[in-house]
């Protein structure tokens, strides 16, 4: 296999940085908003800053659900919070959404969907985490094209 690459959605507007010497190519991907190149039927990972995702919560529910069901035939699948639980019981966003429904929501969306939210603070550590998990994939997909090297010789 070759270097790992990034590939970001053409949708996203203000992408996350990642570390210089990563390869990053814009693609449009069916699902979610950041993937690995070559790798895009099994890695989708969507990014949601805290006010998006208090939009899902309400009138931006059904078609959140909808790429909910699309991330569970997904390997390596999240969603990943730019915001802390903490930031949700403080009600810091703007929306009238009550805190618990939006825990309550993304709890149920865990459980019916098997997709992990991911809480991760600020925008580096949920990018950081996003490359944590794309690279534990690629590792993987490594050892495994190893074994049907040495299988074949």
């Amino acid at each position: 296999m070759t270097n790992m690459a990034i590939v970001i959605d053409t949708r996203e507007q203000t992408p996350w940085s990642f570390p210089s010497g990563l390869p990053s190519v814009r693609g449009t991907l069916a699902t979610g908003d950041y993937s690995i190149q070559g790798l895009e039927h099994l890695a989708a990972i969507e990014r949601k800053e805290l006010g998006d995702l208090v939009g899902c919560c309400t009138h931006g529910r059904e078609r959140f659900e909808a790429e909910l069901h699309r991330l569970q035939s997904y390997k390596c699948r999240a969603v990943i919070v730019e915001a802390s639980m903490g930031d949700i019981l403080a009600h810091s966003y703007r929306s009238q959404c009550h805190p618990s429904a939006v825990i309550g929501s993304t709890a149920a969306w865990t459980q019916r969907y098997a997709v992990p939210f991911i809480w991760a603070g600020n925008t580096d550590a949920a990018a950081g985490f996003a490359l944590a998990m794309f690279g534990a994939l690629w590792r993987d997909m490594q050892r495994l094209a190893a074994v049907v090297r040495g299988a074949r010789e």
